[in-house]
């Protein structure tokens, strides 16, 4: 007789504790797909170990189980994308911001789910090639050096997948001798066909290399290498399409920019707040309709439908989502942010980095005291640990618990 298990408020771990081993056992999973599924399904468990916590006052204990830390894990990206956006107010610069949207075509879906990480770095490298040379072309005014933040979003509001890259960049150019600041216009940074047209040849030209580099397999039931007709005729085609890149408003100060930065950043395929029911083997969950002038809308998925679209989004190992160029590389940020905010005479001296303590974040993120007994609001104080369970990998044990 199958278990059930009560669900106060749906979650995708839910989810996958229900139906994960199904799942596992008939569909051909990729590695880091069953690392997302054994973490997800661990996370904030006692399988994870922890650490049990007593009232000083009245001798309650609480338990509280460690977290997967997982990036695909939607109950462990909040924390992170805190302390991400913490490090960032170091970097803000008291200037405009623009938001630059580069999609790839879904013609292109079968061949990046199984050319994951060939053909995103094909899509962080045609981006920063073409604002690059953007920036450096005299017709728009800037001839200097950009800065971009470049995150990375494989989904649609309903799960399927949609490949794009969301860049968030300061409304200017270092000049290359480093001894002015050119600021853009204040309506747009490039002009978007222009860019669009950049963006589709650039990507073809880095998409034809590979293929001749041999980088390149097939989708199908016997992934292969792609024949030269199939191919050819894909890219054909491809470049009489118009691509899109979309430019989004503007932001006028840095608690704008924070604020955004926050909704795109650590972000996954589905927050578990979208989650409404899981009804036998079916989820329902809430999605944004866009065509449709953003109304919120339902949306029912057999159970299996949900975790195959779910895992689309997952990334391979050691990919890197967020990346940075120009002068907000890791390497020369530090010296010419500096130099920038001296061009611009900021006086204003943002804050050093902080690290926060979960509780810290918890009492200013939810204004919520971690370190308080929930029964008369005493002082936690540790007590013991609660040591996690010696687990093998790459096979995970069964899901459901108990």
């Amino acid at each position: 007789m199958k278990k059930s298990y009560p669900i106060v408020r749906p979650t995708v771990a839910d989810i996958i504790r229900r139906h994960g081993v199904a799942y596992e056992k008939n569909h051909p999973l990729l590695p880091e797909q069953i690392r997302a599924i054994f973490d997800i399904n661990r996370c904030r468990t006692p399988e994870l170990g922890g650490d049990v916590f007593e009232c000083e006052d009245c001798g309650t204990k609480k338990n509280v189980y460690h977290s997967c830390c997982n990036r695909h894990c939607p109950i462990c990206q909040g924390i992170k994308r805190e302390q991400w956006l913490s490090d960032r107010m170091t970097e803000l610069l008291p200037v405009q911001y623009f938001h630059q949207v580069f999609t790839l075509p879904h013609d292109l879906n079968p061949f990046i789910l199984t050319n994951k990480k060939v053909m995103l770095d094909l899509l962080f490298a045609t981006v920063r090639q073409v604002l690059t040379r953007f920036a450096l072309d005299p017709q728009w005014r800037l001839k200097g050096e950009l800065g971009v933040i470049a995150v990375l979003h494989t989904w649609s509001q309903t799960l399927i997948d949609h490949f794009h890259l969301h860049c968030l960049i300061p409304g200017g150019a270092l000049a290359n001798d480093r001894k002015s600041w050119r600021a853009a216009g204040k309506k747009f940074l490039f002009r978007g066909k222009s860019l669009a047209k950049a963006f589709r040849n650039c990507y073809l030209a880095l998409l034809n290399e590979a293929y001749r580099q041999g980088k390149l397999i097939f989708p199908g039931k016997t992934a292969t290498y792609a024949s030269p007709e199939i191919f050819f005729a894909l890219t054909a085609d491809l470049r009489q399409k118009e691509w899109i890149v979309y430019a989004k408003a503007t932001f006028a100060g840095p608690e704008q920019v924070l604020a955004y930065l926050g909704r795109y950043t650590h972000r996954v395929a589905i927050a578990n707040s979208r989650i409404a029911a899981i009804d036998n083997d079916e989820v329902s969950f809430t999605y944004r309709d866009r065509a449709d002038g953003n109304t919120i809308k339902a949306m029912t998925l057999a159970a299996d439908e949900f975790i195959r679209r779910y895992l689309l989004h997952v990334l391979p190992r050691g990919f890197v989502k967020i990346r940075y160029f120009g002068f907000l590389s890791h390497r020369q940020k530090k010296e010419k942010l500096a130099i920038i905010r001296r061009l611009l005479d900021a006086a204003q001296e943002l804050a050093a980095k902080v690290k926060e303590s979960v509780a810290r974040l918890m009492l200013r993120l939810f204004n919520l005291d971690i370190t308080r007994c929930p029964e008369c609001n005493g002082r936690l104080l540790h007590f013991d640990e609660i040591k996690r369970k010696p687990l093998g990998w790459p096979h995970p044990p069964a899901f459901a618990p108990g």
